[in-house]
């Protein structure tokens, strides 16, 4: 099952409250069927929400009911925060695999492009063994379903994956071929993207560009977007980092070392005045 709107709040609650997956009441506690029981439980895991079924600290963070900074998920910024902990998480390989290697091969494809590619990948990683096509098959039709408004929705359901609402892949040709949506406007919050950058940089003060190509791609930004967004950083936080393009050579400084999770901070304390 894609992952829907409601589903990562819910299982959250669940963890919270003391409750088990592999409680025979867990069904009865969250109110659907057992194979959705398993489904939320692998997008919690997904999402790096949890550990071992044990929570996390950005789960808490976003979903505790009395600090939590966005539990019901109301903030678009949230999202795009959910977006690159999937992408970047290490679980969901696919979603990995989509946005920072087959996006970079091509704009365009078809579902059965993408199984081809997966097969590749596959074989490129002495891996082919693992490999199961119907599996991949439904793998990539979940993803899309995740990211992708329908084009002829036959009831309401169809419209409450969590990601719609970011806009990253469209579809034409009546489902036929997908795009990453490179040309849609960005509402990328400034400080979610120096989140990102922090968590990506690992250690490193210094980040060259190419390293921030990758990382845009995860947000489907081209350079330019990138660039501006870079730009942007610098002039609103120029105590904590520096852009640069000299002779060619473009990277992104930290002055000092700086905690991700300050730049959330900063966006959801704004986000409430």
């Amino acid at each position: 099952f894609s992952c829907k709107s409601l589903w990562l709040k819910r299982g959250y609650d669940f963890l919270a409250h003391g409750c088990n997956f592999n409680s025979p009441d867990s069904v009865i506690q969250l109110g659907v069927g057992k194979n959705m029981v398993l489904s939320i439980r692998y997008w919690l895991r997904a999402f790096t929400l949890t550990i071992n079924d044990e929570l996390s600290p950005i789960a808490d963070y976003i979903f505790n009911d009395k600090n939590g900074v966005d539990p019901y998920m109301e903030d678009l910024g949230t999202l795009w925060l959910l977006h690159f902990l999937l992408v970047t998480g290490g679980e969901a390989t696919l979603y990995n695999w989509m946005f920072l290697r087959l996006q970079k091969e091509r704009k365009e494809f078809t579902r059965s492009q993408v199984v081809n590619t997966v097969r590749r990948y596959m074989v490129e990683a002495g891996k082919m063994k693992t490999f199961n096509e119907n599996t991949t098959k439904k793998d990539v039709a979940v993803l899309l379903q995740n990211y992708v408004e329908p084009s002829k929705a036959h009831s309401f359901e169809e419209y409450t994956s969590l990601l719609l609402d970011l806009n990253l892949i469209r579809t034409s040709d009546e489902g036929k071929s997908y795009q990453f949506n490179i040309e849609g406007k960005r509402q990328l919050p400034l400080e979610i993207y120096i989140y990102a950058i922090i968590e990506w940089k690992a250690d490193n003060l210094s980040v060259d560009f190419s390293s921030l190509q990758d990382l845009g791609l995860v947000f489907c930004l081209r350079d330019m977007e990138t660039i501006a967004m870079l730009q942007q950083a610098s002039e609103i936080y120029p105590d904590l980092m520096h852009y640069s393009d000299v002779a060619g050579v473009r990277q992104l400084q930290f002055l000092k070392r700086v905690e991700a999770q300050i730049f959330l901070d900063k966006y959801y304390t704004h986000e409430e005045n």
